[in-house]
C-alpha cells in the first residue's frame, strides 16, 4: 500500500472520501435513465442519447413529437438521484408532399 506523503507546503493531504466516485454515480444514472427510456411504449423507438454530468441528465437525439420529447424529460426526472434535467431532443422534421 502506497500513502502519498505531502510536502510541507501542500496544506496536507486530503484522501478521497469513501464512497462511490462521481463518474459511477454518473454511469448509474445514465444506465437507469436508458434502461427507462427503452421500456417506455413512447419513447422506445426514438434516437435519443442519454449522457449524464455531476448528476445531470443531458437529453440529445430526435424524437417523433412534442409528447414524446416531454415523456423523455418526465422519466429523466423520475430516476432517484437525478439532480437536474436538459432536454436538448429535437423534433423529427415533418415530410410534406412536395408539389
Amino acid at each position: 500500500m502506497l500513502i502519498p506523503w505531502p510536502y510541507p507546503d501542500e496544506g496536507g493531504f486530503r484522501p478521497e472520501p469513501p464512497g462511490p466516485s462521481p463518474d459511477d454515480e454518473d454511469g448509474r444514472l445514465a444506465a437507469l435513465v436508458a434502461q427507462r427510456l427503452s421500456s417506455d411504449w413512447t419513447t422506445r423507438r426514438q434516437q435519443i442519447v442519454v449522457t449524464v454530468q455531476n448528476r445531470v441528465v443531458i437529453l440529445a437525439g430526435i424524437v417523433a413529437g412534442p409528447d414524446t420529447r416531454r415523456v423523455a424529460g418526465e422519466i429523466a426526472w423520475d430516476v432517484r438521484g437525478v439532480a437536474d434535467v436538459c432536454n436538448v431532443l429535437r423534433l423529427a422534421a415533418s415530410r410534406r408532399p412536395r408539389h
